[in-house]
């Protein structure tokens, strides 16, 4: 069987993250790649092995040859890159956030789903295998009813007012940064492994560094500046956020997001109570699911695909003891897409095994309600 054409748009951190998971699957192969310029794009495709190179993605699009097509770009594209991808028949694999408005998110949705092609959007952490293992024990009641969810997103890479890029600026990024960029994957992860929608919130955002030094030279993200000349510059969305959630059912909750906590270099974690046992599962030990109980020894459940759910299996590809993290959760995340692809269910009525465009937009309502909540000071419905 030929292998799936597909193209990468963007050139930085999210991109080659991209096409080495694709490249890791050994179904489809990376045959074009859409820079900010053609002499851009030209070297990271030769440096990437990639055989065509564009300084317009438009001009990319309109290659009958190209089937899927990755949005790796800077937030502030999204809508405009998705929508010309959807009108132009190819399967499409945003980046988060689907958009920076539900205006757009919306709009995408509709047309993805009024043209049949599979769509998604990279939230990858429901794709490490204890967080499925995890959503299969709450999905067969082994923890009971669900009382409490808690949890956060922190980490440092912008602690000082040195720390600079392109996310601090809300006409690229977006009116949201800590939450639009981590927080939501940390509700997209919740709501997967709980199957509870997020209905309401009450939001805190911080904002502690309102000037920074912005340096003369592009920094990519998580690079650090090697205190060059730099400009002043003030800066108005969230370094750090605290949200209280309430879900459906009558779940409550709180999640804490922060890009200025020392230390902490990707730490999503959550924590699930229920009416029998607890559960604890963070991404900076992802083989390991700790159970707590009332009346026993608390356990922790080291990732193995012997032991693991029937159901979460897809998600394991290595023994116990051979530790999977983040690059392979991005491979998860493409493996689950290519099938869908491969399988010609664009407009399946079946559920997906990834974050779909339906996704991408209930998380941009849940990011619009945090920011409308801290500005009132009140509990907002998504």
């Amino acid at each position: 069987m030929d292998k799936l054409k597909a193209a990468v748009i963007g050139t930085g951190f999210t991109a080659a993250a991209h096409i080495e998971a694709v490249r890791r699957l050994g179904v489809a192969e990376i045959v074009a790649l859409a820079g900010s310029s053609e002499a851009t794009a030209k070297a990271k495709a030769a440096g990437w092995g990639i055989p065509r190179a564009y300084g317009d993605y438009r001009e990319m699009l309109a290659d009958p040859d190209i089937q899927v097509v990755h949005n790796c770009t800077p937030n502030h594209v999204h809508h405009e890159i998705n929508k010309a991808v959807i009108l132009a028949g190819k399967h499409i694999l945003s980046e988060k956030p689907l958009a920076v408005s539900s205006a757009e998110s919306a709009e995408l949705l509709r047309l993805a789903e009024e043209r049949g092609v599979v769509h998604g959007v990279n939230f990858n952490y429901r794709q490490f295998p204890m967080v499925r293992q995890l959503a299969s024990m709450i999905r067969s009641g082994e923890l009971g009813k669900i009382y409490l969810i808690h949890g956060g997103y922190l980490q440092d890479w912008l602690l000082y007012d040195t720390d600079y890029n392109w996310r601090l600026e809300p006409e690229i990024g977006g009116r949201s940064r800590a939450i639009a960029d981590i927080g939501s994957h940390w509700c997209d992860t919740v709501q997967f492994v709980t199957g509870l929608k997020i209905r309401s919130v009450f939001a805190d955002l911080t904002t502690v560094h309102p000037v920074r030094k912005k340096p003369a030279a592009r920094v990519a993200t998580f690079e650090r500046q090697d205190g060059a000349e730099a400009d002043l510059v003030s800066v108005s969305t969230e370094d750090c956020a605290s949200v209280l959630v309430r879900f459906e059912g009558g779940a409550k909750g709180a999640f804490t997001v922060s890009q200025v906590s020392a230390g902490r270099k990707n730490r999503l974690s959550l924590e699930v109570s229920g009416e029998r046992k607890s559960a604890y599962w963070n991404q900076e030990e992802p083989e390991k699911l700790w159970l707590g109980y009332r009346d026993k020894a608390n356990e922790v459940l080291l990732a193995d695909p012997s032991l693991a759910a029937s159901d979460a299996r897809a998600n394991f590809h290595y023994p116990g003891g051979h530790n999977e993290g983040w690059p392979d959760s991005l491979k998860n995340q493409m493996l689950h897409f290519y099938s869908r692809v491969l399988s010609g269910r664009g407009g399946s009525e079946t559920i997906p095994a990834f974050a779909t465009f339906a996704d991408g937009h209930n998380l941009v309502r849940i990011t619009e309600a945090i920011l409308e909540s801290s500005a009132r000071q009140a509990w907002v419905d998504v």
